[in-house]
């Protein structure tokens, strides 16, 4: 007599449909990507209106710190207590965040309210790439991956060009309620189709590890904002903020060697992928946002170019990082192969920046586009592709985990990024333009913490030309000394190991209440123990990945880890 099938467990769902999964996580990425570069051409008009000239790498120091310091927290309670809940709430408070900053009315209030954002942003992005981890194998994940990396491109165009036509044609402060009508979408989109099996979490949540991680990120980011401008380099503040850094990292560490499920799992750093992959994203993080960050001042000063403008010139980068971004994917989807392609892209995204170095008041438009496309050719070969390798090294329990601790150390990278050289340039612009204008006031009232570039084509010309000459000379050598990071990034990549692509999905949610729910010894019994190399260990043949693990199925016998229900478009 054949046995009767078990009864489905109480938190099975039905099989995702990718299709509408795959469609909400572009909506959400493109809202996260959006905020990323929308602000930078309104930049210099919203800090000339709320006068903090001074202050101006804080307004995205302030978006990229929040955003890295909740990456992990996020990654964490993903694995833990599912992710679905979190990306609403993740929606909703980026939002709350995106209308505070469009009502500030000081520099103060700007600052917070972008933190605010960024806090949003952070599990936008981070379970944006997660779920679709859940669903996807990574054999096939590649060819999501690319698109995602293409959300990032089309908002670097998309967002300059909104940003600016909005400051130049209604108000700055609609570059940031617009979040509002495409945020309300993501967040209905998202509730209605995705759907996840719920987690159960019995594991004590590392909130030590937590706040100890946030207090060391922020002296960090303090230490490079603050070095040189606000403090001296030995002034008492900074040497006490570079200490407690370092003692709160120390201390973040043996927290996490005693947390039953930390932040950041230290087993981590003993995976090949992970800490190559991860020393890549900072390194090349920081010169890439560093640059950026300012590309569009410098064209708004330097060339009188409009804040609509300055985003139409940065289209050419756009352009070369979608075809590279998708055919990268492409080809890593059909070969298998992806170590090849940090290598080559890191070479070319330092050529670009070597190029952009080279620039001049006499530079015509068409050569700057011209380096910005090669520097946007070698971004779009690797930037989606080592999410892909993180992911594909881990043990599927700390997908989650390892893609934020991953995207942590890039942002930290972003952050320090624009900090660092943030306060270099507005270091070198404020002395020149104290010397140009002694008193720091210009003709007709206006002070040099306050210059937009519609007043600086209202001041007599041989102020206006020493103003546009201050700014150019102030940010063009600070590409050349990006050039070595790029170069740092090509050594870095040829320790990246070639690890297989996974042909199946992790564990699905609902698969791990079940075993949950049954006996300790039907679901330990066909269990192979992982080996080191597995949890986490050196990269041997699969560096981490536990490709080999079985469980059990719901009716008879083991079945291969990962095997999910087919997934209905």
């Amino acid at each position: 007599m054949t046995a009767a099938a078990p009864p489905a467990p109480r938190g099975a769902e039905r099989a995702p449909r990718i299709g509408w999964i795959f469609a909400s996580l572009m909506l959400v990425m493109l809202l996260a990507a959006l905020d990323q570069t929308i602000v930078g051409t309104a930049l210099p008009t919203i800090v000339g209106e709320l006068d903090g000239l001074e202050h101006m790498s804080w307004t995205i120091t302030a978006y990229t710190l929040a955003l890295t310091v909740a990456m992990p927290v996020y990654g964490k309670l993903g694995d833990l207590v599912g992710r679905k809940n979190l990306f609403l709430f993740a929606i909703a408070l980026f939002l709350l965040g995106s209308a505070l900053c469009g009502f500030a009315q000081g520099m103060l209030e700007f600052i917070l309210f972008r933190g605010l954002q960024g806090l949003g942003g952070a599990g936008l992005m981070i379970m944006s790439q997660t779920i679709i981890a859940d669903v996807v194998p990574a054999k096939d994940r590649a060819k999501f991956m690319a698109p995602m990396g293409a959300v990032f491109g089309l908002s670097s165009v998309a967002g300059p060009l909104v940003g600016g036509w909005l400051t130049d044609s209604v108000d700055w402060r609609w570059v940031f309620w617009i979040n509002l009508p495409l945020g309300a979408v993501a967040l209905a989109v998202s509730a209605l189709t995705i759907h996840l099996p719920k987690r159960k979490n019995t594991a004590r949540i590392d909130y030590a590890g937590m706040v100890v991680l946030a207090l060391a990120l922020t002296a960090i980011v303090l230490v490079a904002s603050w070095g040189g401008t606000e403090h001296e380099w030995g002034s008492p503040v900074i040497v006490g903020l570079a200490v407690a850094a370092v003692a709160l990292s120390a201390a973040f560490v043996l927290i996490e060697l005693r947390a039953s499920e930390p932040v950041i799992p230290m087993r981590l750093f003993r995976n090949r992928t992970f800490v190559v992959t991860t020393l890549l994203g900072f390194v090349v993080g920081a010169g890439m946002m560093g640059a950026l960050a300012y590309l569009p001042t410098y064209l708004q000063m330097a060339y009188g170019v409009d804040a609509t403008e300055s985003g139409l010139l940065l289209l050419p980068m756009v352009m070369t990082l979608l075809v590279t971004s998708i055919g990268s994917g492409a080809v890593v989807s059909r070969t298998g192969r992806y170590k090849a392609l940090p290598v080559v892209g890191t070479l070319v995204a330092g050529a670009g920046m070597f190029l952009m170095s080279t620039l001049e008041l006499s530079t015509p438009l068409w050569r700057l586009c011209v380096y910005v496309a090669v520097l946007g050719a070698g971004l779009g070969l690797f930037m989606q592709i080592i999410v892909l390798a993180v992911q594909n090294a881990v043990h599927p329990r700390e997908i989650g985990t390892a893609t934020s601790s991953n995207n942590l150390f890039r942002e930290l990278g972003v952050t320090v990024g624009v900090a660092v050289l943030g306060t270099i340039f507005t270091g070198r612009l404020t002395d020149r333009l104290g010397d140009l204008i002694p008193g720091g006031v210009a003709a007709g009232g206006h002070g040099t913490s306050s210059l937009t570039p519609e007043i600086v084509r209202s001041l007599p010309p041989d102020v206006a030309d020493g103003v546009v000459n201050a700014y150019a000379t102030s940010l063009t050598p600070i590409f050349l000394w990006l050039v070595p990071m790029f170069l740092a990034g090509t050594v870095i990549s040829l320790f990246l190991p070639e690890v297989p692509l996974a042909s199946t999905t992790p564990v699905g949610e609902g698969e791990a209440e079940l075993l949950g729910e049954q006996s300790a010894a039907a679901a330990t019994a066909p269990l192979t123990a992982p080996t080191a190399e597995q949890d986490g260990g050196q990269d041997g043949g699969q560096d981490g990945r536990a490709t080999g693990r079985q469980v059990p199925a719901q009716g008879s016998g083991p079945a291969r880890r990962g095997t999910a229900p087919k997934h209905r478009l």
